[in-house]
Order: structure tokens, then sequence, then C-alpha cells
């Protein structure tokens, strides 16, 4: 007997696709939630929010993988940031994209939690100890076929990072501000298979380097959620 095939990813390039809204009319989140302390409290609160998700899906099929990222929010003086890294082109899945430190999880991983840290040791070099846990969002269901849990915490200085170059490109940061900015939020469109896939995207500019980092898919849409729970 053979197997259903799944349907077929298409070749295209994200940052080539009309964008066809952003949400400069959404509330900004309030800036005492932006901060260490203001995290802190927004986690301890049970306040009602929805998730959302534009998230382009390939697999139909199958059960999910479980797996676990780490928003990791670093404390600077200039205000916190987000730790990411740009993966490196050659993986099987999302190469090439900026994603937060994360993978599968693995039988000796106690918790979703400790499947993060792990991962975030693993990748990026980055010392559990030196990292706060604040919590976690509800799980984002991926186009790939993950079922991931985005634990969020707190790095505090001095902390080192170095990138396992099998898996990862380049490790960055991107100002927790501009990330949770609704006019920075763009919905792209992508036609396929006689119908539209919309997605969040959320460019960065390099700066004097010039370009930006392309924030998408997955990565964008937990960021997303980050703000929707931010902003009730």
């Amino acid at each position: 007997m053979t197997a259903p095939s799944r349907p077929a990813r298409p070749v295209f390039d994200p940052e080539a696709l009309p964008v066809e809204a952003t949400d400069a009319d959404l509330p900004a989140v309030v800036s005492d939630r932006l901060t260490p302390d203001g995290l802190r409290a927004r986690f301890e609160q049970n306040l009602p929010w929805e998730q959302e998700t534009r998230e382009v899906r390939w697999r139909e099929t199958g059960d999910p993988r479980v797996a676990a990222v780490l928003v990791p929010l670093v404390v600077r003086d200039e205000g916190l940031s987000v730790l990411l890294t740009l993966r490196a082109d050659h993986l099987n899945d999302h190469a090439g994209q900026v994603s937060f430190p994360g993978g599968r999880h693995e039988p000796a991983d106690a918790t979703v939690t400790a499947t993060a840290l792990r991962e975030a040791q693993e990748e990026v070099g980055l010392d559990p100890s030196r990292v706060e846990v604040l919590g976690a969002l509800p799980e984002y269901l991926t186009g790939t076929g993950f079922r991931v849990t985005p634990v969020v915490g707190l790095v505090h200085p001095p902390f080192s990072v170095k990138a396992d170059s099998f898996e990862v490109a380049e490790i960055f940061e991107v100002p927790l501000r501009f990330l949770m900015e609704p006019s920075n939020h763009q919905v792209r469109v992508l036609c396929w298979e006689g119908g539209e896939r919309r997605f969040f995207a959320m460019p960065y500019p390099r700066g004097e380097a010039g370009g930006h980092y392309f924030i998408w898919g997955a990565t964008a849409g937990m960021l997303r959620n980050f703000y929707r729970f931010l902003a009730a």
C-alpha cells in the first residue's frame, strides 16, 4: 500500500512577496510591560487573550513533533532585546531563516522548559544559570509539523554566546520594543494552489551593514502572539 503523499512546499522568496497590510492601528504595548518587572508581573496575571496564526501549513497529516524554543530577552541598559539566530543554509527545517534557539523535545528532557534551555546551550552556548524563566506561551503549530512551546526568559549579563557552526550562521539581537510595535508587523501574501496564504514578517534593519534581517514564518508568528499576550 502506498502511503499518502504530503503536499509539496512551493519554492518562493518570502521577501519578494507583496505586503498586504501592517497593523499600525493596533494598540501599542504599555511601556512598563517591556521591562523585567513588567514582564514578571504580566506572567503572574491571568488576563484573557487570543493567540493568532497566519502560518503557512505544508503538512496536514501525521502527529506534530514536540519541540520548544527559548525566547531570550536580554537585559540591557538601553532596554530589553531579543536574542535570535540565523540558521545555517544546509539544515532540513527552516534553513537560512531567523529563529529562536530551540529544537525537538528529547526523552531525557524533564519538561519543555528543559528542552528550551538545553537547546539554547547547545546552539548558542547560553548558560542556563543566566536565564530567569518567566513562563511559556501557548503551543504554536508550525507549517513544517512541529508543536512548539515558546519559553520566555530574561537573560542576565554577564553572559557569553558562541554559535554551533553546524546549526547557526549568526547570533544577533533586536530591541524588544521594535518587535512589539504592531506597525512593524507586516502581513505578506503567497498565492499557491489556487488560494492565498498569509504570514507575518518583521524585517529589521542591519544598520551600517545594510539590508535587513527578515524575520518571518513561525518566529514572527510567535512574536506576534507575544505581542497579543503583552497587549491584553
